[in-house]
């Protein structure tokens, strides 16, 4: 069967919803939730080439990304890459980890090399702590992962849940600035205070018995109480790190409004600056950030967007071959 000539990639962006253990006191460390989203996403088409070219958004971290990728995977990198829509870099959307599932699962297609997902994120050093990311480019929907054990490789997905159609998320970005990544988040997290075990006992219940099986019920009221907690929770941990519960505390006042304004699962996306909250119907969504962008006019470094969960399977891969 002749190689494809042309290789389509659609990989979803994420939201983190926030860690589940950092205390590790059970030999197992971080454990997340979060849910893919359908509005935000990296897409881009591989075809073959005479020499390597990538263009479009984000085109020098993609070319890291096959960098490393054709070194490893020991393909050749003679390729064009057109990146139609790239995930905005450093903000907790996911950027880096669905750029390199991305380019990795095209080459993969376009060479026929028969890799998982999964040795794919494991040749990029993708998750190394949260496997988020990694969850919903397989599954879509919301995704629960279990950590980092001592011989993960990648993190393992506990859960996989649907998210109901009927509801929205409430996106807040703050234009100014991105979250810690690379080198300074490694060194914030060597430097946070130990999380108390007791927190991390009560975290992962109140999701177990009332966040997952809300999901499941279609109780956003309940859902979104946990995740508030959580968010509470591991956000005052990594304050002294990042300023504050939230990053950006332009964001941290759209979202204390947003609560006034009866949105629920209320945080920020893993360094932010985004911030997230959930509402339960595209119509009070559009409502909400109407009043929201009239309320904060005076903050132009604010904008509001209203995404969907994207419950299908976050690999979408179209390869085309010559007839």
């Amino acid at each position: 069967m002749p190689f494809p000539t042309k290789v389509s990639v659609n990989a979803p962006a994420r939201l983190h919803m926030g860690f589940i253990d950092l205390s590790g006191a059970l030999g197992r460390h971080f454990g997340s939730i979060g849910v893919a989203l359908n509005e935000i996403s990296t897409r881009l088409i591989l075809t073959k080439a005479d020499q390597r070219c990538i263009s479009g958004p984000s085109s020098e971290r993609a070319d890291r990304c096959l960098s490393q990728l054709c070194q490893a995977l020991d393909v050749s990198d003679a390729v064009n890459i057109t990146i139609e829509t790239a995930i905005p870099e450093h903000v907790g959307l996911g950027s880096g980890t669905q750029m390199a599932l991305a380019i990795g699962s095209a080459l993969n297609a376009y060479y026929g090399l028969g890799l998982t997902v999964r040795e794919i994120a494991s040749v990029m050093d993708r998750g190394l702590r949260s496997g988020i990311g990694i969850g919903v480019y397989e599954h879509g929907g919301l995704v629960v992962d279990g950590g980092r054990g001592e011989h993960t490789i990648t993190p393992p997905v506990l859960v996989h849940l649907n998210v109901p159609a009927d509801w929205r998320f409430i996106l807040v970005f703050d234009q100014r600035g991105q979250g810690l990544h690379g080198e300074q988040e490694i060194a914030a997290f060597k430097a946070l205070p130990p999380f108390p075990q007791h927190e991390a006992e009560r975290l992962c219940y109140r999701l177990m018995m009332q966040a997952l099986p809300a999901i499941a019920e279609n109780d956003l009221n309940l859902f979104g109480q946990v995740i508030s907690e959580l968010q509470v929770v591991v956000g005052s941990h990594f304050a002294p790190a990042q300023g504050g519960v939230y990053a950006s505390q332009e964001v941290a006042k759209a979202m204390a409004w947003l609560t006034d304004q009866g949105a629920v699962a209320v945080g920020q996306t893993s360094w932010g600056p985004t911030g997230f909250c959930a509402v339960a119907g595209a119509e009070q969504a559009d409502n909400i950030i109407q009043n929201a962008r009239s309320e904060f006019s005076e903050l132009m470094n604010l904008s509001f967007r209203v995404v969907s969960v994207n419950n299908q399977t976050g690999i979408s891969c179209l390869a085309v071959s010559e007839s």
